[in-house]
């Protein structure tokens, strides 16, 4: 029963938005009521499934004794699939009032209640080809979300994504059929599936293909060189950025890149290696780039998609280190970073939606109007900068700390790059917060006078968010000891 019940959270998100469309609702709010109904219905088996987690595994189907479409559930997946259950029933209930009164509302929520089951799929895969084939699917069912507006913009930004996604699509191939070729199984085993003995003539070949593999799975991470598709995909209903931004397509790439480096290729295989080096030093890149990018933003959408970039980094920094330290770091981060930034895009959206203004220097004495929203995103302003006593201080810590019992020259090297982000997040952060409530001089009130805060379906979601961020920097002991057994295997 218990393995059943793994493809039918898998299903259920799927076919509820399969059939949305065709169902003929009294009310919108009768399809609201059904939408939200159906999501948080899954996630409550989800949860009941991390506390009665199955034995066996569950083969979907299968193609030769070694190659199937298989779910099972480990550490590794729990928390990734407890993310996703605690997250989506909140960004559904936003995206309520965010959609109102758009046009084809039920393709939208089609495609975004699907997303919920595929990105599932990927938490629950057992093996490299599971999880590659719910990765992918993830980039078909989102593109129609990036181009929902069908503005020209929208357009271009759908077909930036496609293209990238296409290409991570290719090298995560390559990597994976390598380890179906060299490994002893396509499952995910912690320390990996290669035979050092037997592939070692073939170890630099391998590590090539690893950095390839890295790469292609963390195109969805938005590692430099393949930033820009993040930020042009802003141009989506805030609902769809902050699932893409917090929680499904650039969580599911670090959550990829962790399986392939510590249970696929393994960690005996990379560390101490010119890959590991070079994977490292393209994260440590990415986390001041993007930083520096987010800087010099005015678009406030954007500038928080510059953040994610760097932010994403961070994780794929603790990954690289090889360490259980530093897997632990990554793993926490991973968490910290979904409340986070889902709370700052929330945000973002509700101030975009009321008042229509995209640009920072717009949004002058905005928070004298909506305190409510600008509280939340204080919370989560102040976590990503790394301020003690929210979570975002936690996660920097810890990956601080697996670079510096790394030893390793640019591990510290990554050390200071965290604190250069912090700098400039604080910066790129802060400014706004400044903004909203000191507006410069010469501001007349007139201008904002019929802005208001939106509704309880836009505020409940930012107060739970915000809460969590508070509650996760001040009570992080019981997360982090978690993780941190998960991390040492």
């Amino acid at each position: 029963m218990r393995e059943v019940l793994m493809l039918i959270v898998v299903l259920l998100p799927m076919f509820t938005g399969i059939l949305t469309p065709m169902l003929s609702f009294r009310s919108r709010k009768a399809m609201c009521i059904y939408l939200e109904t159906a999501v948080c219905v899954n996630s409550l088996l989800v949860f009941w499934l991390l506390f009665h987690a199955p034995d066996k595994t569950l083969t979907v189907f299968r193609f030769t004794h070694d190659l199937s479409i298989t779910l099972g559930l480990d550490g590794m997946g729990a928390v990734y699939g407890g993310l996703v259950a605690f997250l989506w029933p909140l960004a559904l209930l936003y995206g309520f009032e965010y959609m109102e009164g758009e046009e084809k509302e039920k393709s939208f929520f089609l495609f975004y209640v699907a997303t919920y089951g595929v990105t599932l799929g990927v938490a629950l895969s057992e093996n490299i080809l599971t999880m590659y084939f719910f990765f992918e699917m993830l980039s078909l069912v989102t593109l129609p979300l990036v181009m929902y507006t069908r503005t020209r913009e929208a357009v271009l930004a759908s077909r930036t994504y496609l293209y990238y996604m296409l290409g991570g699509a290719a090298f995560a191939f390559i990597g994976m059929i390598f380890v179906l070729v060299y490994g002893t199984t396509s499952s995910f085993v912690p320390g990996g599936v290669l035979d050092l003995v037997n592939v070692h003539e073939k170890k630099d070949t391998l590590l090539a293909v690893y950095v390839l593999c890295f790469c292609g799975f963390s195109v969805k991470t938005a590692l430099w060189p393949f930033s820009s598709w993040l930020p042009k995909a802003g141009v989506a209903p805030t609902p769809v950025t902050a699932l893409l931004h917090g929680v499904a397509v650039v969580n599911t790439g670090a959550f990829a890149v962790m399986r392939v480096t510590y249970f696929s290729f393994g960690t005996k295989l990379l560390r101490g290696t010119w890959a590991q080096y070079l994977v490292m030093g393209l994260a440590v890149f990415t986390i001041v780039y993007g930083c520096s990018r987010a800087v010099k933003e005015t678009h406030f959408k954007r500038r928080l998609a510059w953040s994610t970039v760097g932010n994403l980094s961070y994780i794929l920094f603790g990954v690289t280190l090889m360490t259980p330290m530093g897997m632990a770091g990554a793993l926490t981060h991973l968490v910290c970073h979904s409340f986070m930034k889902s709370c700052s895009f929330l945000c973002a959206g509700a101030v975009i939606h009321k008042t229509g203004k995209n640009y920072i220097y717009q949004l002058d004495g905005l928070g004298r109007k909506m305190p409510k929203v600008f509280a939340c995103f204080g919370v989560s302003a102040l976590a990503l900068t790394g301020v003690p006593g929210l979570c975002g201080f936690v996660s920097k810590w810890y990956l601080a700390e697996g670079a510096v019992d790394s030893g390793e020259p640019l591990a510290l090297a990554g050390t200071a790059a965290l604190m250069i982000s912090a700098l400039l997040t604080a910066v790129y952060m802060l400014s706004i917060l400044v903004r909203v409530f000191f507006p410069k001089k010469g501001f007349d009130p007139a201008e904002i006078e019929e802005v208001r805060e939106p509704g309880w379906r836009m505020l409940v979601p930012l107060g739970v968010l915000a809460v969590c961020i508070l509650c996760l920097g001040l009570y992080s002991e019981p997360l982090v000891r978690m993780l941190k057994e998960i991390a040492d295997f």
